[in-house]
């Protein structure tokens, strides 16, 4: 169970750096296959235990499923919103196993340990959306950069050539092809 915790560690990690690209219908499959395996195996662990312990191993095997279909999707489309979603799925699957060790407990201390999952998943949650906007804003903001980079790149090649115009002839030639290589133009 732990080497599949891992599997999913690495792939969320891989999907919140930014390296997924799109993937093909055949990678896909073999992906979805894969996981759809590593989900039956892992129920299958569940069925030896007993009570409460079996209600804990179904919620991890539960939730690392759909932990790994999230990241997949976010490794597939590579945008900040299915990597926020597979960060959503993540915090519920944390939610699940921890309320059903909750459990185990009685009276206040049960009550206290749901609350205190609660409180994680919340701030997950969150945490999630707000590294959604921030990304989205540093993409917006990366593009408003770019855009005002080309349009003063455009004013100062029509200003360089417009100081070109004092020359004549071949110097003439020359200033306008040294401010189309400085300018990129």
């Amino acid at each position: 169970m732990k080497a599949k915790l891992m599997v999913v560690a690495v792939t969320a990690a891989l999907a919140h750096s930014g390296l997924g690209l799109a993937m093909s219908k055949e990678e896909r499959s073999t992906e979805e296959s894969r996981i759809s395996a590593e989900h039956k195996a892992a129920k299958a662990q569940c069925d030896n235990l007993k009570g409460n312990a079996k209600d804990i191993c179904m919620a991890e095997a539960d939730g690392a499923n759909k932990v790994a279909k999230a990241d997949l999707e976010a490794r597939d489309k590579a945008t900040p919103k299915a990597q926020m979603e597979a960060r959503m799925a993540r915090a519920e699957a944390d939610y699940a196993v921890a309320k059903e060790r909750c459990d185990d407990t009685a009276g206040n201390v049960k009550d206290v340990c749901i609350a205190d999952a609660k409180a994680a998943l919340a701030r997950a949650k969150a945490d999630a959306k707000v590294d959604r906007e921030t990304r989205e804003a540093n993409a917006r903001g990366a593009d408003a950069r770019q855009e005002a980079s080309k349009e003063t790149a455009e004013a100062e090649y029509k200003a360089a050539r417009e100081r070109c115009d004092r020359f004549a002839g071949s110097a003439r030639d020359r200033c306008v092809n040294d401010a189309k290589a400085r300018f990129g133009q």
